[in-house]
């Protein structure tokens, strides 16, 4: 095997310290940590030993811990077996991006009209901001202000010398041709920040934010306010506040399909305030609308409505670009940015807006078929190429929100195997999470071994749980693993979470000192 060789010296990264996917509010009970081992059987042996725990009878586990190294297994346990990944299907998905793409990727959004502007600067025309799936146009990267995120936009009209639209303004997300939901979410993400609708021209990740104050006095409404200010979501106040010290009982519910949020509950005078994220129906409905408030504040007059247009209204009117000039476009921040902003925080709808990408890029401008699928059919491509076996994986969309996406440890191995001998690499590798330190691990095992040492992808669903990526051991081994974990339903009085044996196996190897090159 090609040794794991990088411009910079990965040992000295990883080397750094150790981690745990132990939750920082866990009981301070503390978790029994095997002897360490002092050879591989002795390896296997305490692993097994953790697995085959009674609290696990009813459960699933399914492991594989190689060597980049020495291309030598140091354990498996049903590594043949599909199993829910959850998240850890970003892995996948933002490997094919990245080897589609490449790190430096820009994705651009353009803005159409039926000619330029006249010589008052009025445009005759509609305005199309026509959307490709950039998911930086977003209050994430422009320090909290959503409106920020518009100049760019704002700019490249200025610059053509607009200064007046005499048109309508028209939100296109119809370079993505599939539902703007994954196949098989469940009902209850849809309202969730984590479920938002996936679309071509999205903004602040398809999501408001609600604030939330008590109001003026007892048995008065909550004062109840978008971030940005928006009409384009209605708001059905049934709140009621409180006599100080009681309890927050605040919930929100916005019915599929509608832009409507009705929020409900108890809000205590001394209530301190909060931001809830709230989704909505048809992004790039508000993205036209956001849109036109930028330009009013920039002295930009639109005496037409705002509107949206998607792939279903194309198929029967489509977008004939020979008849539109491109009067403007901007770029998303590189994709080296963005690969970071997925894997992190563990972001759903960049994730599935990149497959969405990819499939679409593969499909061509005039094409009708699902993006969807395309993405999918060039996953199962560049899988096979990375040596994944035909049947190891089942994908219907590419964050892992979907109950129906499988796969086993055999291929996550052999995808983060093939990934570790790319150029790209290093990109791939610095978005992982890192124990202790930043993303979904920041709170996990800080203080051990593993804590700057691990740098992997976690994945959570109700009763999925995995975590796979790369790690040295004490000697300088690379490692390369995968822990999938399904069905685990905590026992009466058990007060660890779910993933602290997988804690424990990974700090047991970031402690473990032989090579297995050698041994």
């Amino acid at each position: 095997m090609k040794k794991w060789i990088l411009k910079f010296s990965l040992a000295a990264i990883l080397i750094s310290g150790a981690g745990s996917f132990a939750l920082a509010q866990e009981t301070s009970k503390a978790i029994e940590v095997a002897k360490e081992p002092e050879s591989v059987e002795a390896l296997q042996k305490n692993i097994r030993e953790l697995i085959e725990n009674p609290r696990y009878d009813a459960a699933m586990w399914g492991i594989k811990i190689a060597s980049l190294d020495s291309e030598k297994i140091l354990f498996e346990h049903n590594a043949q077996k599909l199993f829910s990944p959850a998240s850890n299907s970003k892995l996948y998905t933002m490997a094919l991006a990245l080897t589609r793409l490449g790190p430096e990727h820009r994705i651009k959004t353009s803005l159409y009209a039926k000619g330029r502007p006249n010589e008052t600067g009025t445009l005759n025309s509609d305005l199309i901001i026509y959307g490709r799936g950039d998911p930086t146009i977003s209050g994430e990267y422009n320090h909290g202000d959503v409106m920020r995120a518009f100049e760019p936009l704002v700019a490249a009209l200025t610059n053509a010398g607009v200064k007046e639209i005499a048109g309508d303004l028209i939100g296109d997300d119809s370079f993505f041709h599939s539902a703007p939901f994954g196949a098989g979410w469940d009902w209850g993400d849809l309202e969730a920040d984590y479920g938002a609708e996936i679309s071509a021209l999205t903004i602040n990740s398809n999501t408001v934010q609600l604030i939330v104050k008590p109001g003026e006095s007892i048995g008065t409404v909550a004062r109840l306010a978008f971030s940005p200010p928006t009409t384009y979501i209605a708001i059905s106040n049934r709140t009621e506040t409180t006599a100080k010290g009681t309890r927050s009982t605040l919930r929100l519910y916005r019915p599929l399909g509608e832009n409507l949020v009705y929020v409900t509950g108890h809000v205590p005078l001394d209530y301190a305030g909060s931001s809830e994220d709230v989704t909505m129906h048809d992004p790039a409905a508000l993205f036209a609308s956001l849109f036109k408030e930028a330009l009013k504040q920039h002295g930009i007059a639109v005496s037409g409505v705002t509107r949206s247009a998607h792939w279903l209204d194309r198929e029967n009117a489509p977008l004939d670009f020979s008849q539109w000039s491109e009067i403007g476009v901007v770029e998303s921040r590189p994709f080296r940015e963005i690969i970071k902003s997925v894997e992190k925080p563990s972001q759903n709808l960049y994730t599935d807006m990149m497959l969405e990408y990819v499939g679409a890029n593969a499909l061509g401008t005039n094409a009708t078929g699902a993006s969807t699928e395309a993405g999918l059919r060039e996953l199962g491509s560049f899988l096979a190429k990375a040596g994944v076996r035909r049947g190891d994986t089942i994908f219907d969309e590419g964050s892992g929100l979907s109950r129906n996406n499988l796969t086993t440890p055999n291929a996550t191995v052999a995808l983060l195997t093939y990934m570790s001998r790319q150029k790209d690499f290093p990109v791939y590798y610095d978005a992982l999470p890192i124990a202790g330190v930043d993303g979904t691990l920041r709170r996990c095992m800080k203080g051990t071994p593993a804590a700057g040492n691990v740098r992997a992808k976690t994945g959570t669903l109700r009763w999925a749980n995995s975590v796979s990526g790369y790690m040295t051991n004490a000697v300088g081994e690379h490692l390369v693993f995968s822990m999938m974990l399904n069905r685990f339903q905590s026992p009466p009085g058990y007060e660890r979470s779910k993933t602290a044996d997988m804690d424990v196996i990974l700090e047991m190897l970031a402690k473990f000192a032989v090579n297995s090159g050698t041994k």
